[in-house]
């Protein structure tokens, strides 16, 4: 049987969470708040992807349990994200036009592939997150210190449970097309496509949001500069002598090496997310929610209950 376990935490959020939530790092916020319009329009993806496979999971006990937590997990991180979301466009309500651009790429992607397709996009996708994920778990006093702490501990709450289903794309990838070279031949499309969905946003971002209330290019930000622009100013490679944005900061430079080697190792045909180092810290945010404390603002200190 899954592991894998349902928490309902009650988020609540309206027009008063600010848009530059973490003005500490504006740069990593503004990532939190592009990331939380994509995870919606994505986590709604892969729900209909694994509806779409679902006669077919039920033929294996254990996979269609894995595949009905993984489901139920997914989609309450698109019902809290989408709370926040929605607070968003309270403040700028042309912003709900990015979220309905990013639905209409994954919808169309829905119509346009087999199960086999999308489960592949899925594991693909989620491969890179324990990776990414553990260094900003790693260094989440520094990322989220000072921050709106409500915002901060859903994007926490939400990169734990990433770490807790790490497997559970690949593993239903896996039911569908065996051979371990399937996902492989989908990677430059699934990464294509997230880009393109991440650039319609960006844009939007740049477009609707203050220069203020932003602090930097969502473009810039979302492009190769992602990964790899804090490296690149660390070896003096900046572009036109000035330093682009990013969110890898604080993160020291033997973690951001170790973290793109190993997001380099998750697009290979032999590579299990259950055999990454994962965050320590991941096991501290279930043993609070286990205690029964208000993980709406667990962030690095210990809430009351």
């Amino acid at each position: 049987m899954t592991k894998l376990v349902i928490r309902k935490i009650s988020w609540e959020f309206d027009a008063s969470v600010p848009f530059m939530w973490q003005p500490a790092n504006p740069d990593f916020g503004l990532f939190c708040n592009a990331f939380t319009f994509i995870a919606v329009p994505f986590e709604r993806y892969i729900v209909g992807a694994i509806r779409m496979a679902a006669d077919r999971f039920a033929a294996d006990p254990a996979i269609a349990a894995e595949a009905d937590a993984f489901l139920k997990q997914e989609a309450q991180h698109a019902a809290a994200h989408r709370k926040h979301m929605l607070a968003l466009i309270e403040r700028y309500p042309d912003l709900e036009q990015c979220y309905a651009d990013a639905c209409a790429a994954y919808d169309a992607l829905l119509d346009q592939e087999p199960a086999e397709f999308h489960l592949a996009y899925i594991a693909n996708l989620e491969a890179t997150f324990t990776p990414l994920f553990k260094v900003l778990l790693d260094n989440r006093d520094a990322l989220f210190g000072g921050g709106d702490p409500q915002v901060a501990a859903l994007m926490l709450w939400h990169f734990v449970e990433e770490i807790e289903h790490r497997s559970s794309g690949l593993m239903l990838s896996r039911y569908l097309s065996p051979s371990p070279w399937y996902r492989i031949r989908h990677v430059r499309r699934t990464f294509a496509h997230v880009a393109g969905v991440a650039d319609e946003i960006a844009q939007g971002f740049d477009r609707i949001v203050p220069f203020a209330e932003r602090g930097a290019s969502t473009r810039e930000l979302l492009s190769g500069a992602f990964l790899t622009g804090e490296l690149r100013q660390r070896l003096g490679l900046r572009r036109n002598g000035s330093a682009a944005p990013t969110i890898f900061g604080p993160v020291p430079t033997r973690e951001l090496l170790a973290m793109l080697w190993r997001l380099a190792l998750s697009q290979t045909p032999y590579h299990d997310p259950a055999d990454q180092p994962l965050p320590a810290w991941a096991d501290t945010w279930m043993r609070a929610y286990e205690n029964g404390v208000d993980m709406r603002t667990f962030v690095a200190g210990q809430p009351e209950r």
